[in-house]
């Protein structure tokens, strides 16, 4: 049955639509004022809010922004007995579903309320089929080690809370996942996980993307963009790669954890946001706060929770079983029968040096099923695994001679240049 909260400053006209609505089998609650309202709806969920205009202690255009920032799924429906047309569109703006002239039309506040009750249920039923699909994404964490048990024990103690969570680790490891079931099994599951590489991003667009802007704020600001904090209000931010952010960016982060507002660039207003942060990290932050290159307070805020993911090499023991869980995954992608790897193959697999971690060695199993036979052999490994392994260990080792990154770089240019007219003929 739907519940439905009458917020006006005169009794009788809460009384008049209490009778009303309750006769049309709804289920009521009232209050006096936008403070009142305020207060009932951190307490309570409602399927459809009245709200009079003109109140004492604080408005209904004051109050519908706050209801906004509460509950924006909610439906709003506007009255007042000194409306305009301005009046009405500014209610609209603010986020109203309808706005009704007072004395009310019975007929045509029945049906508002209904098409709000209706757009209720369709965000209801949106939020359950994303669910459903969110908890579809997640992959399992695959392992049984020591290290993986600790995690999962830890995500289990740490989602429901709104603890701020670190998650450290080599690239490669699956730190982004740990994120997602950190998400998953929290309170906030029902809203989004938005995702944010801070090392994807230029570092002068980075503030934009976070906070969003204004219209005309900078030259290809064409038009006004929320930015992930926005998007993310009310379920997870995960920042990965936090140790790549810029100084200035981290300070407004910071800011952001504090006092839970943000300021869009070029915009004046404060705007708040409820938002449970989830950072990663390959860095050594507290090496990276030594050089000057992280703020501390930034990472204690950040560091509530440190979650630290081993790399594959550290966890050996789970490879038999990651195997098999990329084998079933790269089969199905590719629409091919399951290929058995011989006991054998899967020991070769376990002694490799996983530089790559997670991420490799999914590579390499999708290699060795596209390119071996019906049974995945230590042949294969040797073949397909070893000897990219060997060429890699080469280019290490010649890398290792020279000081630099740029001046390899020149080698290879020079050596390029020589051999370029043969490699023509």
């Amino acid at each position: 049955m739907a519940k439905i909260l009458i917020v006006d400053d005169d009794k009788s006209i809460r009384k008049t639509l209490r009778d009303i609505l309750e006769f049309e089998k709804y289920v009521i609650d009232e209050a006096a004022d936008g403070l009142e309202c305020i207060v009932k709806i951190k307490q309570s969920t409602y399927d459809v809010i009245i709200l009079d205009v003109k109140m004492p202690k604080m408005d209904g255009m004051e109050a519908i922004e706050k209801i906004q920032n509460i509950s924006p799924d909610t439906p709003v429906v506007m009255i007042s007995g000194h409306g305009n047309i301005d009046t009405a569109v500014e209610a609209v703006k603010k986020g109203a579903f309808d706005f009704i002239q007072k004395p009310p039309d019975l007929n045509r506040l029945l049906i508002t309320l209904r098409n709000a009750l209706d757009k209720s249920n369709l965000i209801t039923e949106k939020k359950v089929l994303q669910k459903k699909v969110t908890a579809s994404k997640v992959q399992e964490i695959i392992g049984n080690s020591s290290g993986i048990q600790l995690i999962k024990e830890t995500i289990e103690k740490v989602a429901p809370t709104d603890a701020r969570v670190l998650v450290t680790g080599q690239n490669g490891t699956g730190k982004e996942l740990v994120a997602r079931w950190i998400h998953q099994l929290s309170k906030r599951k029902e809203y989004p996980i938005v995702e944010v590489n801070c090392a994807a991003i230029p570092s002068e667009l980075i503030e934009s993307e976070l906070f969003g802007h204004e219209k005309g704020s900078f030259t290809s600001a064409i038009k006004q963009r929320l930015g992930k904090f926005e998007q993310a209000h009310g379920g997870t931010l995960f920042l990965d790669e936090i140790g790549d952010m810029s100084m200035s960016a981290q300070a407004k982060v910071l800011r952001a954890l504090q006092e839970h507002k943000i300021t869009r660039v070029g915009g004046e207003k404060d705007l708040t946001v409820d938002v449970r942060v989830v950072a990663a990290t390959n860095k050594d932050l507290r090496a990276e706060i030594a050089k000057g290159n992280f703020r501390e307070d930034l990472y204690h805020r950040l560091a509530v929770i440190i979650v630290k993911v081993p790399s594959l090499n550290e966890r050996s023991d789970d490879i038999p079983d990651l195997i098999e869980h990329f084998v079933g995954l790269v089969c199905d992608e590719y629409n091919t029968p399951h290929k058995k790897v011989e006991p054998a193959a899967v020991k070769m697999l376990q002694s490799v040096n996983w530089t790559g971690n997670i991420r490799e060695l999914r590579n390499v199993v999708e290699r060795l099923i596209i390119l071996s036979g019906k049974t995945i052999t230590a042949k294969d490994v040797e073949n397909y695994v070893h000897s990219a392994a060997h060429a890699n260990t080469g280019i290490q080792s010649l890398f290792e001679q020279f000081d630099d990154f740029n001046t390899f770089a020149k080698y290879l240019k020079s050596e390029y240049e020589k051999y370029k007219g043969e490699l023509v003929m």
